[in-house]
């Protein structure tokens, strides 16, 4: 673990990289408020800590070495991207920000926030790719790995509430129902967008 370090590093870069997750979660601050956002960004945290705890397992290898059962995970996961952007896109701009705020429950947030993250079979094949650069094969695979895990999901929570709290701050600009209609439309959009990316893509 002489390089713990870095491994903070490489994960921070790549949580920062915007991504549906991310954008769930700015999506979810503005219009839900920092408390339904937070239940999304925990949703989104176990999603990631069950991605890479299953990354380490026999289904992880699969999911590396199959191509039907990366493209049947991936299709389930674009097909997920596809139904919040049809959401997104379908919602009107009328309604002020505190019916946008009660229009999901925190349940609703955090499933929305875990299916986003499970439904995405390339962090498997991330996790597969950069956790065995930073294990000691001389040491314990498990512990090592568990350290991992769990500071990447603290890192993802840590990151997402950094985007929740700075797109909280935007809520006031954006609270009249033109600005409201916007951001669905462009919100609906990215994850069409995110959808499309996921289905071309390889592994």
């Amino acid at each position: 673990m002489d390089n713990y370090l870095l491994f903070i590093g490489v994960a921070l870069a790549t949580i920062l990289l915007p991504g549906p997750a991310v954008m769930l979660t700015i999506n979810n601050s503005i219009q839900r408020g920092f408390t339904k956002s937070l239940a999304g960004i925990c949703g989104v945290a176990l999603g990631i800590l069950i991605v890479a705890a299953i990354s380490a397992s026999s289904l992880g290898v699969i999911l590396a070495s199959s191509v039907l059962a990366f493209t049947v995970v991936k299709f389930i996961g674009a097909a997920y991207l596809f139904y919040l952007g049809y959401k997104m896109w379908r919602t009107k701009g009328e309604s002020k920000i505190g019916k946008s705020i009660a229009a999901g429950t925190m349940k609703k947030c955090f499933l929305e926030g875990f299916f986003v993250s499970i439904t995405n079979p390339k962090a498997a094949i991330f996790f597969l790719s950069i956790f065995p650069q930073f294990i000691n094969v001389e040491n314990a695979f498990l512990p090592q790995f568990t350290v991992l895990i769990f500071t990447f999901s603290l890192l993802v929570f840590m990151v997402h509430i950094s985007y929740a709290l700075f797109s909280g701050l935007a809520k006031t600009k954006l609270s009249s129902p033109k600005s409201m209609a916007v951001m669905n439309k462009v919100s609906g959009g990215v994850f069409f967008g995110f959808g499309a990316g996921l289905v071309a893509a390889g592994k």
